[in-house]
């Protein structure tokens, strides 16, 4: 069925006759009404349709193309280079050494008045919000998999994910309601990349559970009890299966008896508790009294987690006798340093 018809053969809607406006095709794009005039002027890449005569009317395959060149802008190529490539047929014809990032792309200042709110950041990162922003969900699973595969968990965390969901955030909270969706579907895609994506798959394989380093015990990953947010925890796991370490990771908002069951359990060498915020109700200080706790082992050669907090919910809470991470990076260092000291330990409970 043609654009123009309907399953009968006659006319459909006026509203899929004549297309989308400019303003309608700069909203779904995240771009502005100004820019996609002057890639017409520019560069050619315009609407087939003008109705009558002056007004650009956008049918699916002019927005198809404009998809195109937003995608391959976003990794930094020249708007002449990626306008061409888009006309020449459907990104997905676009060879692969054309969808990776240059080699000079650098660190870039995002601009616009719906860019978000980035600062100097890095290419990727630029093009991963501006693709969120668009809703465009295979163009945010693909930048997600490159910047994981090109830098490691570390980097692309800390300089391409992060800075995006964090803009993301400041946008919403200055936007009202808006942008609300943007965060969801860029949440949603940077869980699966760090727990499923092609980098996972490359470091973990089949069967790597099996493959854990014998005698040494895990790192437990644990959101304190009411949390909910576990983006920056699942950073951490990912980081420590890709620096080969074992973990066991229990996700958001693990209550305090099943927090101290998993321990006594697990027998883990390093016990990471996550606090986004300070949840209602919940006395952090408790929590870590609750780990520090619990012992395994025969008597006289009993053992104890060595206790590390995370996130900015822990501020002002005392360290009761734990130690405070901050940042991905320098978090995995700690963690290593504590794993590589830490001798074979007696099995813990069954």
């Amino acid at each position: 069925m043609s654009l123009q018809q309907d399953a009968s053969g006659g006319r459909g809607s006026a509203a899929v006759d004549v297309g989308l406006s400019t303003g309608a095709v700069a909203r779904r794009l995240g771009v502005s009404a100004t820019t996609l005039r002057s890639w017409e002027r520019r560069y050619g890449i315009g609407p087939v349709v003008r109705e009558d005569g002056r007004h650009r009317r956008w049918l699916p395959s002019d927005i198809s193309r404009l998809e195109a060149m937003c995608r391959l802008t976003a990794r930094g190529f020249p708007p002449a280079e990626a306008a061409r490539a888009a006309m020449s047929g459907p990104y997905e014809t676009v060879p692969q050494e054309a969808r990776t990032f240059p080699a000079a792309a650098g660190l870039r200042t995002p601009g616009g008045r719906d860019a978000l709110p980035l600062g100097t950041v890095r290419q990727e990162c630029r093009g991963l919000a501006r693709a969120a922003v668009r809703l465009d969900a295979p163009a945010v699973g693909e930048l997600l998999e490159q910047a994981l595969d090109t830098h490691g968990c570390v980097v692309a965390w800390e300089e391409v994910i992060a800075p995006a969901l964090h803009a993301v955030g400041r946008k919403w909270a200055s936007s009202g309601e808006r942008y609300v969706e943007v965060e969801h579907l860029l949440s949603w895609h940077v869980s699966t990349a760090l727990r499923f994506g092609r980098a996972a798959g490359a470091v973990a394989g089949p069967g790597a559970a099996a493959r854990e380093p014998a005698g040494v015990p895990p790192v437990l990953l644990a959101c304190v009890p009411g949390e909910q947010h576990s983006l920056p925890l699942e950073a951490l796991d990912a980081a420590l299966r890709e620096a080969g370490l074992p973990r066991r990771m229990f996700g958001p908002a693990l209550p305090v008896d099943a927090l101290r069951e998993a321990v006594l359990r697990v027998g883990p060498s390093v016990v990471v508790l996550w606090a986004q915020i300070k949840p209602v109700g919940v006395n952090l200080g408790r929590v870590v009294d609750a780990v520090a706790g619990v012992e395994w082992g025969v008597k006289g050669a009993r053992s104890q987690a060595r206790i590390l907090r995370a996130g900015p919910g822990w501020a002002g809470v005392p360290d009761a006798g734990s130690r405070l991470i901050t940042g991905l990076g320098s978090g995995l260092e700690v963690i290593r340093g504590m794993v590589g000291a830490q001798r074979p330990t007696q099995s813990p409970a069954q």
